[in-house]
């Protein structure tokens, strides 16, 4: 892979980012709710510049990664609960609610286990493959019920922002739904990427 062709390819996923972060900050439902969700996102691409001369991540994890970033700021634009284009899912297909927010934790599962494999796989930490996957679905769910643990703690302190934020919509079993998508977007990651990643991997 040629110097140009990363150099051009950095310019994408930074130009990329930035494009739909400056979108979001434009106009959102609210700014509190805008901030707390994008955060995670900020926090992300700084990590990310700081280690990418001597950690560079895989194209594969660039791209997830860019992807989960996108969903966040949508969903700090117009919150988890009134992106139109589920709000138009919901009424064709007769749901109760948004379920925005069920692809964001889904995501939060799908990605963040791919992050902890390369890891674990590139630092040699857990031998054996088995061993490596209970491990991952449980960083995913610890990540999950961590994300959880912060939105009651938002909610504690500001019932104005939790609403927004929680995006619980009525359903009283929100809490446990979101971590039940974070596992099913772990699981399902490991087993659609795993050999791809692996791929990817050998040629870091």
């Amino acid at each position: 892979m040629t110097e140009k062709f990363i150099n051009l390819r950095k310019a994408l996923w930074v130009g990329i980012f930035f494009s739909v972060l400056i979108w979001s900050a434009i106009n959102p439902h609210d700014y509190p709710t805008w901030f707390l969700e994008v955060i995670p996102a900020l926090i992300g691409i700084v990590i990310m510049a700081l280690s990418y001369k001597r950690f560079p991540l895989s194209t594969l994890l660039y791209v997830l990664i860019l992807f989960h970033c996108v969903i966040l700021m949508i969903g700090g634009h117009y919150t988890y609960a009134e992106v139109p284009l589920f709000d138009t899912i919901k009424e064709i297909f007769g749901c109760t609610r948004n379920n925005y927010d069920k692809l964001g934790h889904f995501t939060q599962g799908f990605v963040p286990a791919m992050i902890a494999r390369e890891l674990l796989i590139r630092f040699d930490v857990v031998n054996g493959k088995y061993w490596m996957q209970f491990i991952i679905v449980c960083i995913c769910l610890a990540i999950s019920a961590f994300y959880e643990l912060i939105e009651w703690a938002v909610a504690v302190m500001s019932e104005t922002a939790a609403e927004s934020f929680l995006g619980t919509q009525g359903y009283v079993w929100d809490t446990q739904s979101d971590m039940g998508w974070a596992l099913l977007g772990a699981i399902m990651a490991l087993a659609i990427l795993g050999k791809f990643h692996d791929k990817q991997l050998s040629g870091l």
